[in-house]
């Protein structure tokens, strides 16, 4: 049985009733215009007013914890339904369901098998969007022969089949950060970030109309703004729009947005008109880092009653890009002069308790792969549950075939059991930490050998090895320690005695790990002929 995101806690009762209207960036039929206080692109049917709550419990943040960068939502119904950034990790865009915004449970993805048919790699920024009965996804990926551009798909229900509808845009330099916004005459726009900065250009924002069938960009674009403050360094993106009382708000993010060296922040811009004038605040950045969270930005609007908050991506200090950018919400109120304040201008440094609830036991037992299993977006492995057993087709590639789930916590152990006498000729086998397929530290089992080995930068490294114990039930288990210290084990007899690996017991230094956008998954790996499959029995992971 696989838990993973089965329950996003039982902390926050204060959301249990949210009536939540959203649209959250990176990165809705033609109706009059939106009522004021909407903070969504489509017309919704009111909830009840509800007194406001003279004083709101602490925010138990990470409300989306793991990696999940520019988280998105909206609602449907009762039920709310989230996605955010794969980038190269398969299957595409997860698709979260909640009642209430915190107890989320992934029941799917927008591509579940393959990408669509006109990108490659770099799956950015999802818009989730609901209107008139049927849900939207706009995204970002990298055009197969080209550069970045904003796609689009649509499905009847917002737990899919999606049908894509390429890609709406896509500019010499790059396009990302798609968001659906209807002007003050409820008129459909397009607006997105031209990605001026991976050419050492500014990065105008853009807005264009967008016909009612999501497949087409109509007319000439309008330039919103563009990245001319200091704080905003080379680059503003992941727009999100709301409006309230007169002005549409345009939230953002600027500066560097992933790795150790991130510099994000978040700003905000008004205009009564979507195509403007614009009117930056003169007083952004309006959410920074604080001693727990670190380069907020790229978020979605969400009213409560009568209180605001921000549904963004941050950093945790504490293992930093090891986790991953994670879902973090954030009050902010309007001052007398109509602009948006964050309580104490930073993010929450209110923290998640329960770590259980994001413990992982796979013991393969139902007819498919698990939902919460992802892959490298260009090496799709072969696989199949059968059984008991994951089967788990070689490649020979010298990463292999990879498989791995995300990681929440800084410290925690990872385990997996084969039987290494059924192993074919020229396999190697077990368990991995993955930073992608190029970086990657492993222990497995293989030709009469145990091989501790890292990929780095794409070149291999033994790191030791040992005799094959004898034995049909091998577990290897790796411990994580402060986010990129690793230690690897193995037992001979299912986890009842355990020997190092290396024998010294030492960390092996992980810090090379994650990519710049996302956080170190951990999970198994076949390496070798195309024509050879390992059976694993079982895989566990324990946060600490």
């Amino acid at each position: 049985m696989t838990t993973l995101l089965s329950s996003f806690s039982k902390k926050a009762g204060w959301l249990a009733t949210l009536g939540l209207s959203v649209v959250i960036g990176c990165q809705p039929p033609a109706t009059a215009t939106q009522p004021a206080d909407n903070p969504t692109a489509t017309a919704v049917t009111p909830e009840p007013a509800a007194p406001a709550t003279p004083t709101a419990p602490p925010i138990p943040n990470p409300v989306l914890p793991g990696d999940f960068p520019d988280p998105s939502v909206t609602k449907v119904g009762t039920n709310y339904w989230a996605t955010a950034t794969s980038s190269n990790w398969g299957p595409v865009f997860p698709l979260l369901k909640s009642d209430n915004l915190t107890d989320w449970k992934i029941v799917g993805h927008v591509f579940p098998e393959m990408p669509p048919s006109w990108a490659d790699y770099y799956f950015w920024a999802p818009e989730i969007n609901q209107d008139n009965g049927k849900t939207y996804v706009y995204y970002s990926a990298h055009k197969k022969g080209g550069n970045l551009a904003v796609g689009v798909a649509s499905a009847d229900r917002p737990e899919g089949p999606y049908r894509d509808h390429g890609f709406l845009v896509g500019q010499p330099a790059g396009s990302i950060d798609g968001f659906p916004m209807r002007d003050e005459k409820g008129q459909l726009y397009l607006v997105w970030k031209e990605d001026g900065n991976s050419v050492k250009e500014p990065t105008p924002i853009w807005a264009q109309r967008l016909n009612e069938e999501r497949t087409a960009l109509t007319g000439e674009k309008t330039e919103l703004f563009r990245n001319t403050a200091p704080w905003e360094g080379n680059l503003v993106e992941g727009v999100a729009m709301v409006r309230h009382n007169d002005y549409f708000y345009a939230f953002y993010a600027a500066n560097g947005c992933c790795g150790s060296g991130c510099t994000y922040a978040t700003g905000v811009a008004r205009a009564k008109n979507l195509l403007g004038p614009w009117e930056k605040y003169d007083k952004n950045p309006i959410l920074t880092p604080n001693d727990t969270w670190k380069c907020p930005g790229h978020g979605t609007v969400v009213q409560h009653d009568n209180r605001w908050y921000f549904l963004h991506h941050a950093y945790k200090n504490e293992g930093f890009q090891n986790i991953g950018r994670q879902g973090v919400l954030s009050e902010f109120t309007w001052n007398a002069e109509g602009w948006p304040e964050f309580t104490g201008g930073s993010t929450p440094a209110t923290q998640t308790a329960n770590l259980e609830q994001y413990d992982v036991t796979d013991e393969f037992e139902g007819p498919a792969l698990g939902l919460a299993w992802q892959w490298p977006v260009t090496a799709k492995p072969k696989i199949a549950v059968r059984e008991g057993k994951l089967q788990l087709t070689a490649r020979p590639e010298v990463a292999g075939a990879m498989l791995g789930q995300t990681t929440y916590t800084t410290n925690y152990i990872a385990t997996t059991q084969l039987d290494p006498t059924t192993l074919p000729t020229g396999v190697q086998a077990g368990l991995t930490t993955i930073g992608n397929v190029e970086n990657t530290l492993a222990l497995t089992a293989g030709g009469g050998k145990l091989r501790l080995w890292q990929l780095k930068k794409g070149k291999r490294e033994n790191m030791g090895e040992v005799a094959l114990p004898k034995g049909k039930n091998l577990t290897l288990r790796v411990q994580a320690e402060g986010g990129n210290k690793y230690r690897f084990a193995y037992s001979p007899d299912g986890g009842q005695t355990w020997q190092n690996m290396p024998a010294s017991g030492d960390a092996i230094d992980g810090s090379f790990l994650p990519p710049w956008d996302l956080g170190v998954r951990v999970g198994v790996l076949a390496q070798g002929p195309s024509s050879a499959t390992v059976a694993f029995d079982r895989f566990t992971l324990d946060n600490q």
